[in-house]
């Protein structure tokens, strides 16, 4: 089995476990490009999430119960990551502020807006597996500005590779890039 059968193996049982535990999460970056086009682009280093930080501890209760096991990174308020099979998932939590608006949870830039409808697109799928999925126009938006709200990561081949994907095909459904 390759790695992106076995990260698909391990998308479908996060969403199976965040279903039974009622918790929201969503696909984003290069895995969530793939579903919303409903197929593998290119080779992925980890599976990246949202979730809501209210949610955070009884996902992380729910996915150790299942072998995964917390690896130490970012503040704990701010991302919780996980491996599992030598396989790693992020999770980026989110909260939301006074407005209502979609925030960064913790960390440096807790209280941040991330991008207007970034939750609003529906699942994406891929072999039969719906996913809730980051939107396409907040993925491109956040690949854009993730260099600029955050100079110490600099711009990637990928990322532009990326975009440019993900432009073409919702130019080609007919909607408006980003």
């Amino acid at each position: 089995m390759g790695r992106a059968d076995q990260q698909l193996r391990l998308i479908a049982e996060t969403v199976q476990v965040a279903g039974v535990l009622e918790v929201e999460v969503w696909l984003r970056g290069g895995w969530a490009m793939d579903f919303f086009l409903g197929e593998v682009t290119r080779d992925h280093g980890d599976i990246d999430w949202f979730a809501w930080a209210d949610d955070a501890g009884v996902l992380a209760e729910g996915l150790m119960s299942r072998g995964y096991q917390p690896v130490p990174g970012p503040p704990p308020d701010l991302q919780l990551d996980f491996a599992k099979d030598g396989l790693d998932s992020s999770f980026t939590l989110l909260d939301r502020d006074a407005a209502g608006r979609v925030v960064v949870a913790g960390g440096p830039w807790a209280g941040t807006p991330w991008p207007e409808g970034m939750l609003d697109s529906g699942p994406g799928r891929m072999s039969g597996l719906p996913c809730a999925i980051v939107s396409p126009q907040a993925q491109i938006e956040i690949k854009r500005m993730m260099p600029i709200w955050d100079p110490s990561r600099p711009r990637r081949t990928k990322d532009a590779e990326d975009i440019a994907r993900l432009e073409a095909a919702l130019r080609a459904r007919g909607k408006r890039p980003g």
